[in-house]
């Protein structure tokens, strides 16, 4: 039986980029590393639409909210965080940890933070020195108004930092034209790479922050020395030179399609798949959906994790449960980076007899067939 990996992250990897980490370890001070390095934060600047350093750090994405939240917001500040979902909550979490005041911004899970939300949160507390925002909300599948967002901020003091790990190469991601100050990215979604590497754009006024705040509250994850370093391509430490080796195989991937392509290629996906799902008489769970993933409500009495555990053990299939709250609620299908029409045409035919085996009074090759005709009349 093909197993086929249709999570949130991580996601499949190309077959060039895995033999790429089969080939011998390398020293990483070594012109074969800069080289490397060059080449990925070239083309990381073009998956992110931006003129400004994107400079690379060995962690999770975790890591790269926490290097930006410790390197740009003084302790004692106030940061405004925008939360959808648990990402969001992730933001607040890492302020409070690193000892920044939180203005929090709901909504409730499944809907985006509207920008006269953050309007109103700006004019309230006109000295916060930052917004916290996501792009893709994993634990939803909510795409947020990033453009708009963008449009506040910019008229005032505060900088703009925005998690886009589940959003980079999957939607739109313009960041010097939206005013994104710092955009954090990890290598496990739309960039193809196994975990272990996460990325931070800084513009010029989000450098300014960063050089400002003296009392950096971190080591390792200081961003001034990565920007330092960046400019020799090198990095202050010991890198995941393997990993980074490879992912030129798979940003020259998207560099090659173009990211205008690539966003239309999800987009067209994406639509295929709401169709298939809501053929089956499911719910779509975001209101505002990206196109990286489907999110659905799993049927009125049935677990999630039910419909999860038989679509894996039965035929190969991994998707998504929620979390926290949304535990046994939703699944998750992502269709973001190396995944193709028919992994998802899999994972709706696999979801189509789980349905059917657990009672659910669904037309097996209803949803088959609606992804079918969506995707051929793109």
């Amino acid at each position: 039986m093909k197993y086929r990996l249709l999570t949130p992250g991580p996601t499949p990897v190309p077959e060039e980029t895995l033999l790429e980490l089969a080939r011998p370890v390398f020293f990483h001070r070594s012109p074969e590393f800069k080289q490397a390095l060059q080449s990925v934060t070239e083309d990381l600047q073009h998956v992110y639409c931006t003129k400004s350093p994107v400079v690379t750090v060995t962690c999770s994405g975790t890591g790269g909210m926490e290097a930006a939240v410790a390197s740009t917001f003084p302790a004692g500040s106030k940061a405004i965080c925008l939360i959808s979902g648990r990402w969001g909550e992730r933001w607040r979490n890492v302020c409070r940890a690193l000892g920044v005041e939180v203005v929090s911004v709901t909504c409730p899970y499944g809907k985006a933070v509207t920008p006269d939300q953050l309007a109103e949160a700006l004019r309230q507390h006109p000295d916060a020195v930052g917004v916290c925002a996501t792009l893709s909300e994993t634990a939803t599948g909510v795409l947020n108004d990033i453009e708009g967002y963008g449009k506040l901020v910019a008229k005032t003091p505060a900088v703009l930092v925005v998690d886009a790990i589940s959003g980079l190469g999957a939607v739109p991601c313009k960041v010097d034209d939206w005013g994104v100050d710092l955009c954090v990215a990890g290598s496990q979604k739309a960039l193809m790479l196994p975990p272990g590497l996460a990325f931070v754009s800084v513009s010029e006024k989000g450098e300014k922050a960063i050089r400002a705040n003296a009392g950096a509250r971190t080591f390792y994850f200081d961003l001034r020395k990565y920007l330092d370093k960046i400019k020799e391509f090198d990095t202050p430490y010991t890198p995941a030179n393997t990993l980074i080796r490879a992912l030129v195989k798979s940003l020259k991937r998207l560099r090659t399609e173009g990211m205008e392509n690539v966003w239309a290629r999800h987009a067209r996906l994406a639509a295929a798949c709401r169709s298939g799902v809501t053929a089956l008489g499911l719910k779509l769970f975001a209101e505002r959906p990206a196109d990286g993933m489907t999110v659905f409500a799993s049927p009125d009495g049935v677990d999630s994790g039910t419909i999860l555990s038989k679509l894996e053990k039965q035929y190969g299939l991994k998707l998504a449960n929620g979390q926290d709250t949304l535990k046994g609620k939703i699944v998750r299908l992502s269709h973001m980076g190396y995944v193709d029409q028919f992994d998802v045409l899999a994972a709706l035919a696999g979801l189509e007899l789980v349905l059917a085996e657990v009672g659910q009074p669904v037309a097996v090759g209803a949803g088959v067939a609606a992804f079918q005709r969506a995707l051929a009349s793109a």
